[in-house]
C-alpha cells in the first residue's frame, strides 16, 4: 500500500476546505479528477476518509488521523526535493578528495579556502595517502578526485590529467657545508649519508631512477615512509635527502636548507585522477575548477 503524492495532496486539500469543488480549484484539476484521487487513497487504506452528505463534507476518524501524517510526509518530501536541487546545483553535498601528503598540505588549503567562499555548505573529505592508495581509491569509486602522480601500472579505468610539474630539491641542515650553495648535482649523495623515502613512495620512483643512472647509488642510512620523518632526520644532522618541493611544507623550514638539484634537473608530474565513465557532482566539478585555478604555475 503506497499513497502517491497527488493522492496525499488531494486528501489534504479536501480536509482543509471540506469542499470538493474548492479543493479541485486549488489543485487546478476537475472535481471528478480530485474525487478519483481521494477514492484511490481510501481504497488503498481500506478506510473512508470523509463522510459526505447533503450538509457537506466531514473528516472521519481515519481521515483526521491521516492528516498530520500526510502533512509530515509532504513536508519531508518537499525538503528532500529542495536538498536534491541544492545538490544538483552544487551548493550542498560532500567531496572525497584523496591526495599525496605533500599535495594535501601545500595545495589543498588554498583551494579549500577559495572553494569554501562560494560553496560553504559543501564538505571536503581529504585523505592524505600514497600514490597507489589514491589510484586504488579512484578505481574503486571511493575517491571522487585523486591528486597524485601517474603510477606505472595505472588501471585503464582511471584517467590522469596534468596539474603541475614539481621539481626535486636537496635538503640539508642549515649549518651543513652544503647550505652555502645555490645548487648541487646528484653526485653529492654518493659521498654523504643518504636518507631515502620508503620503497613504496612515489618519491622513490624518481630518486632511484636518477641515482641508478648516475652509476653511484648511495648507501641508504635511513629509510622512512613518512616524509616528515625524513625531514626531521635531515634537520637532526643524520644525513641529506632529495625531496619534491611541495614536501617542504611538511618539514621544519627553520632547521633546513633546500638547494636546487641539477645534472639532471628532476621533477615529477602531479595530476588529477578521475574514474572513467563516472559523472562527478556539480560540487566536485566546481572544486576541480578551483583546484586548477589555485595551483601554482
Amino acid at each position: 500500500m503506497t499513497l502517491t503524492i497527488s493522492e496525499l495532496e488531494a486528501v489534504l486539500l479536501v480536509a482543509e476546505t471540506l469542499n470538493f469543488r474548492m479543493a479541485a480549484e486549488r489543485a487546478h484539476i476537475s472535481q471528478p479528477a480530485l474525487s478519483r484521487r481521494v477514492q484511490a487513497a481510501e481504497q488503498k487504506l481500506d478506510a473512508r476518509l470523509f463522510d459526505r452528505d447533503k450538509h457537506g463534507v466531514a473528516l472521519t476518524a481515519a481521515g483526521a488521523e491521516l492528516v498530520p501524517i500526510a502533512m509530515r510526509m509532504l513536508s519531508e518530501f518537499r525538503d528532500s526535493l529542495s536538498d536534491l536541487s541544492e545538490f544538483i546545483a552544487g551548493r550542498r553535498g560532500s567531496i572525497n578528495v584523496w591526495a599525496l601528503p605533500s599535495v594535501a598540505s601545500a595545495l589543498l588549503p588554498k583551494a579549500a579556502r577559495a572553494f569554501q567562499k562560494s560553496h560553504p555548505q559543501v564538505r571536503l573529505n581529504i585523505h592524505a595517502v600514497s600514490a597507489r592508495q589514491i589510484t586504488q581509491a579512484v578505481s574503486e569509486g571511493n575517491a571522487d578526485i585523486g591528486i597524485s602522480i601517474e603510477v606505472s601500472d595505472q588501471p585503464a579505468s582511471v584517467t590522469f590529467s596534468p596539474l603541475l610539474q614539481e621539481k626535486f630539491v636537496l635538503i640539508c641542515p642549515v649549518d651543513d657545508p652544503l647550505a652555502g650553495r645555490k645548487r648541487v648535482d646528484w653526485s653529492v649523495f654518493a659521498d654523504r649519508p643518504y636518507i631515502a623515502s620508503g620503497p613504496a613512495s612515489s618519491i622513490r620512483q624518481v630518486t632511484d631512477r636518477i641515482l641508478a643512472a648516475s652509476g653511484r647509488m648511495p648507501e641508504m642510512t635511513y629509510v622512512s615512509d613518512n616524509i616528515s620523518v625524513v625531514g626531521a632526520m635531515v634537520a637532526a644532522g643524520v644525513g641529506i635527502a632529495a625531496v619534491p618541493q611541495l614536501a617542504l611544507r611538511l618539514m621544519d623550514a627553520t632547521r633546513l636548507c633546500s638547494l636546487a638539484l641539477h645534472s639532471p634537473i628532476a621533477s615529477r608530474e602531479i595530476g588529477i585522477l578521475l574514474k572513467k565513465q563516472r559523472s562527478l557532482s556539480a560540487a566536485a566539478l566546481h572544486f576541480l575548477d578551483t583546484l586548477r585555478r589555485t595551483a601554482p604555475g
